[in-house]
């Protein structure tokens, strides 16, 4: 609009457009904002993995078992597996006061006492020893021990000087309340395999090992350190089966389990837990220690304990 004196004067402004919003500075700050937060969730999220990684805990099985004499009844069993010369709690010590508050009346190694890339046969030595004080220790190897032979010898040596029983393709009777049971070790098939269609081997030697140790006869409970073989397992009719070696698949999804275990591959079928074919029955732990992974996601490091239970106790002998 001109002004009285003809001059132009300053335009007026136009409805709606009185305040310009610069809509895209606001833009970068937001991306920084969500980066933030988002970095700030992971970090959380790995310092809540660091800690359950140092946290080991109890999870207790109770495993009704057809054919268990009713002097087994009540027997409890723990199971160590995976330590892979791990030390939680510190020298082992938190470990070690879940053993004894469990009262077990076996302990049961299943395999990876040892790590092969680190082998640290002292501190497995020191661990079995102190294990030693609670209940009886039987041991099995695991694929770790196969890849690390020099440190196995040594290990293997100072457990027989603990009077600790290696199982290795061995079977011994187990009595308790006037019953007998067979207790089966399985050597781990890495020690016995060249590489080559090894899964094929590794099961066409345990079925053979098993039918050498045990004749079907009574109740047989195996130690093993794996857990892929389960149909194996069940038909040679072992009752009870203690295994290892999946970890319980790394990292666990909520609603699938495990994501990877070693002679499994992706979602393995046996990663954690209780499982059951037919009359048999397999316990596979989560374990307590890494290896090439260093660290656990969703899958707390456990100390596995089985309560035995007779299915029919009028029935047992």
């Amino acid at each position: 609009m001109a002004r009285a004196d003809g001059s132009a004067g300053a335009p007026e402004p136009v409805a709606g457009q009185g305040r310009v919003r610069r809509r895209g500075a606001d833009g970068p700050k937001r991306r920084r904002i969500a980066a933030a937060v988002l970095l700030a969730l992971c970090a959380l999220l790995l310092f809540i993995a660091v800690l359950e990684n140092g946290a080991p805990m109890v999870t207790e099985l109770s495993v009704p078992c057809a054919g268990l004499p009713e002097g087994f009844e009540g027997f409890r069993i723990a199971q160590v597996s995976d330590l892979h010369n791990a030390v939680p709690g510190g020298g082992n010590d938190a470990l070690l006061a879940l053993l004894a508050q469990s009262a077990p009346d076996l302990i049961a190694i299943t395999g990876d006492l040892i790590d092969s890339r680190r082998p640290d046969v002292a501190a497995a030595l020191a661990f079995v020893q102190e294990a030693a004080r609670i209940a009886p220790v039987y041991y099995v190897t695991g694929n770790h021990e196969a890849r690390a032979p020099d440190a196995f010898a040594a290990l293997e040596r100072g457990l027989a000087a603990l009077s600790v029983r290696t199982l290795r393709d061995e079977a011994v009777a187990l009595c308790s309340g006037g019953g007998t049971i067979t207790l089966v070790g399985l050597d781990d098939p890495a020690f016995h395999t060249d590489g080559r269609d090894a899964q094929a081997q590794e099961r066409a030697r345990l079925e053979r090992t098993l039918a050498r140790l045990y004749d079907g006869e009574g109740f047989a409970l195996l130690l093993t350190h794996r857990p892929e073989y389960f149909e194996a397992y069940a038909a040679a009719g072992v009752g009870l089966t203690l295994a290892g070696h999946a970890h319980g698949g790394q990292i666990r999804l909520p609603f699938f389990g495990g994501l990877y275990a070693p002679g499994q591959g992706f979602f393995p079928a046996y990663d954690a837990g209780l499982y059951r074919r037919g009359g048999s029955a397999m316990a596979v732990s989560r374990g307590l220690g890494n290896s090439i992974l260093p660290l656990r996601i969703n899958n707390r490091p456990e100390l596995v304990v089985v309560t035995l239970l007779c299915s029919d106790p009028d029935a047992a002998a």
